[in-house]
């Protein structure tokens, strides 16, 4: 104790050294968690060997004649008259041999970029819902200033990779739509952005915004992955036209597709979870199929998205067992085919409250457990996906951040041991407070939250008894009024401007059903 004590007596009356700050890094994740099996090698196998049989003697009806036509040339036997297409093994097995197996996906700054691969980890939040909601302002449609707002808040937590479109900004016309959010992510963040798949006119005006605002040519812009769409099967065994016609434009301009057939067991899939995730399997392999019939080697990100409904009301249910086990099911077929895939979190529960927290979380460590590459919906959906709430993104980032930190590993060389710096200074029955080894880490070795309060219950209830919920708006409110975008080059910016004021005095481009 006397070494503690004269260390505290020479740093008396000289200047104290600025306080270290805490580096961390949350965009190149890797997930350090054991993929849990819930299905033997043997049923997963006979899983995938039924989705190949589903595939051949079922089919799977396609809307779009060109794309049956790529199935048709490719040697598939399509019912025209039906619009149904059979797939026979040899071709899915082909199509999964030339899907890639590592994508690098090149964000607006070189230090957002990441790799789509088995292993790594890719957070997104929630994802097109149709209303927002918060403390203040209550629940509304959607809007364009909410969709500014979360794409601020996204930016801001790093532990967010890739950008979704949170809300529909309901209030900005269709036609011209696209316009307003592929705007907005050129000019406010530098992650990776994501455009919809609402017609070929709207995808092509997306990759020409995106190629002008951080100046690709035509062939720097195919050569790497800039941007996502979510591709959604309709279930059972259907690719309506805007998806399938995505799937062959994102394909043939080297951009990526990540397909999510929503399946719920019990509705619009067999009520089993080896039955649901059998019919999503089959799904995937179809849509994967087509991308790399129109470009063979083109980016694409297996899927699936696979909860129950409550059978007492027909509602969507998240965080349930049945979810953590489709997840993990998921993850084995993943896995049988060597692919990057997404998976998801939400929840079901009107209100930012416990049931909301519970049902993301076991949502989430579903996800975690099964191996997932891409996690969406990993942060502020409620309803089962007709809400984000501004409270609750603020307050899921808190655990994203704290997954993130275990994905950094632990470390125990002799620093961390600290033999000499910790255990040598301190005598029995006394403290680590002073030590060399806590003076030097104690501004930077622990996570430092933005939400949780971790004072005793007379400071909280001294600073107004404030709970996590009204917290968060407070935290949400001061990320917005401190926002700065990271993005400055004013030509290309204004060349963007340009391209969208004549495109939108042309009419825009509507989208296609």
């Amino acid at each position: 104790m006397e070494a503690q004590r004269g260390r505290r007596r020479r740093g008396r009356g000289t200047e104290a050294a600025p306080a270290p700050k805490r580096d961390v890094n949350y965009r190149q994740l890797r997930n350090p968690f054991p993929p849990m099996e819930v299905f033997s090698a043997d049923q997963i196998a006979d899983m995938h060997a039924s989705s190949l049989r589903l595939l051949q003697e079922l089919g799977i009806k396609v809307l779009l004649p060109e794309a049956r036509t790529l199935f048709a040339k490719a040697g598939a036997k399509v019912d025209e008259d039906a619009e149904m297409v059979f797939i026979g093994k040899e071709m899915v097995e082909a199509a999964v041999a030339s899907a890639p197996k590592s994508i690098a996906c090149r964000a607006g700054a070189r230090h957002r970029d990441f790799t789509l691969e088995l292993g790594s980890l890719v957070f997104q939040p929630g994802a097109a819902a149709p209303n927002a909601t918060d403390l203040e302002r209550g629940r509304r449609p959607g809007s364009g200033r909410d969709y500014l707002e979360f794409l601020k808040l996204t930016h801001h937590f790093d532990v967010f990779q890739m950008i979704s479109p949170l809300v529909e900004p309901q209030d900005v016309p269709t036609n011209v739509r696209h316009y307003f959010t592929t705007r907005a992510q050129m000019e406010l963040t530098d992650k990776f952005p994501f455009f919809f798949s609402r017609g070929k006119p709207q995808v092509l005006d997306s990759f020409e915004m995106l190629s002008i605002a951080r100046g690709l040519s035509d062939d720097a812009f195919r050569a790497d992955a800039h941007c996502y769409t979510i591709i959604n099967t309709n279930s059972p065994r259907t690719l309506d036209i805007p998806m399938a016609q995505g799937l062959i434009d994102f394909a043939r301009h080297g951009q990526i597709s990540i397909i999510t057939p929503f399946t719920l067991m019990g509705a619009m899939a067999p009520i089993t979870v080896a039955g649901a995730i059998t019919l999503s399997h089959a799904e995937a392999l179809a849509a994967l199929t087509l991308t790399q019939l129109a470009n063979p080697g083109a980016p694409v990100c297996y899927g699936t998205f696979t909860s129950n409904v409550d059978m007492k009301s027909g509602a969507p249910a998240f965080g349930t067992p049945s979810h953590f086990q489709a997840s993990s099911a998921a993850g084995q077929l993943a896995r049988h085919l060597g692919l990057p895939w997404r998976s998801a979190a939400g929840s079901a529960s009107n209100i930012n409250d416990v049931q909301a927290a519970n049902e993301n979380q076991f949502g989430l460590w579903g996800c975690l457990m099964a191996g997932a590459t891409v996690i969406i919906h990993s942060a502020g959906w409620l309803e089962g996906g007709l809400t984000v709430s501004y409270e609750k993104l603020v307050s899921d980032a808190e655990v994203l951040n704290m997954v993130a930190e275990l994905c950094n590993g632990a470390q125990a060389g002799a620093s961390e041991i600290g033999f000499d710096s910790a255990l040598r200074e301190v005598d029995p029955s006394g403290h680590f407070f002073a030590t060399s080894q806590t003076m030097e880490r104690y501004n930077t070795e622990f996570y430092q939250p933005h939400l949780h309060d971790y004072a005793n219950f007379g400071t909280w209830t001294e600073r107004g008894s404030v709970d996590a919920n009204h917290r968060a708006t407070g935290v949400w409110k001061d990320i917005l009024a401190n926002f700065e975008s990271p993005v400055q080059n004013s030509d290309r910016l204004g060349d963007l401007h340009d391209f969208i004021a004549r495109r939108t005095e042309e009419g825009g481009a509507p989208p296609e059903s």
